[in-house]
């Protein structure tokens, strides 16, 4: 039995809770429940529910994923289907890969309203990890680890143009893209120069551009992508050593893209310096391990180098497009300068 669409934390039951676990084939009834907010989601918001069983046994918490409350993020999730991407995802995308990610109890969206709900496994106890704060290299070994096996399963598969619900990163058309940005970026330069160097204000106005040289560019190698691999989606420890959430921008994208967005603000920029060429090395070697074939590391790594944008391109459009707060603008301008130096350091410009 569906368990039916609950789209608001605040609308859930107890009965519901013990239909969704019914679902997931876990014969237990729900007697009572606690409800608390956790992450720090910009378009969705995630809570744990508690649970006290009036018969059988289950698990002792889930967690819920609903539209944000906020109505500029919700509004922009509705309107960049990332609802819609995200569920779909864990239905149809999450058996076709390796990634580790919270396995999921149900998952369903209204596709008229984008009314939707998302149960999922509680991997726990493990800790959330911060953008601001960066991480270590272990930590980013790790994630690199789980890149690959996100990647590797569907490198180059062209059966991706035959999921209807996933598009290409970037947009398909490079004008829209285009016009888009330039409506997004003034707004994100008025808000945020006096929180970034001279050098990187710089760099992002040569950026702005060479924006056609950005866009121009080859579509192979591709593969499903997670569109937003950084360190606030990430969960470590617990019962596994790393997993992967938040699946609202997954999207058919060059796998590099992924590995420098994550490298370029998940590293705090002295770290990165020393262990990016390492860390891209280890990442090629576990993607040539899992099976791809006819990608070198000089082209892996020269891939690396100009991806380092990405972060830069997500930071300005994401800033502009959810509601702004304090940890909000922290997080987007770790991103920011951190992908700026990133793309300094490495001399991207002359990529494009």
């Amino acid at each position: 039995m569906n368990p039916g669409i609950v789209a608001e934390p605040e609308d859930v039951t107890a009965a519901w809770l013990t239909a969704v676990l019914r679902h997931a084939n876990v014969d237990a009834d729900v007697s009572a429940f606690s409800a608390r907010d956790i992450g720090t989601g910009q378009v969705g918001r995630s809570v744990r529910f508690t649970l006290d069983y009036g018969r059988g046994d289950g698990p002792a918490s889930i967690v819920g994923k609903f539209a944000s409350s906020d109505p500029v993020s919700r509004a922009t999730g509705i309107a960049q289907q990332n609802y819609f991407k995200e569920v779909n995802f864990y239905n149809q995308l999450l058996p076709t890969v390796q990634i580790r990610t919270p396995q999921p109890l149900y998952a369903e969206i209204d596709e008229k309203t984008h009314a939707f709900c998302l149960l999922l496994e509680d991997i726990t106890p493990s800790s959330q990890g911060d953008q601001i704060r960066g991480c270590s290299v272990a930590m980013a070994q790790l994630a690199l680890c789980e890149a690959a096996k996100l990647h590797a399963p569907r490198w180059n598969d062209p059966t991706l143009a035959e999921v209807t619900f996933i598009q290409p990163n970037a947009a398909l058309d490079p004008e829209f893209f285009k016009s888009f940005w330039t409506q997004l970026y003034p707004g994100f330069i008025h808000r945020y120069q006096s929180r970034m160097s001279a050098a990187n204000l710089n760099l992002l106005a040569a950026f702005d551009g060479k924006l056609d040289g950005w866009l121009q560019r080859a579509p192979e190698p591709f593969a499903l992508a997670h569109g937003d691999f950084r360190l606030d989606n990430m969960l470590f420890g617990g019962q596994v050593p790393l997993a992967v959430v938040d699946w609202q921008t997954v999207a058919i994208g060059h796998p590099l893209a992924d590995v420098s967005y994550f490298l370029g603000a998940g590293l705090l920029p002295e770290q990165r310096r020393v262990h990016e060429r390492l860390l891209v090395w280890q990442y090629h070697q576990a993607i040539t391990a899992a099976g791809v074939t006819g990608y070198d590391f000089e082209s892996c790594f020269r891939d690396y180098r100009r991806f380092s944008f990405s972060g830069l391109v997500m930071a300005v459009i994401a800033s502009m497009l959810v509601g702004q707060t304090s940890r909000g603008d922290d997080m987007f301008m770790a991103m920011a300068n951190r992908h700026a130096e990133q793309a300094i350091d490495l001399d991207a410009l002359s990529l494009l």
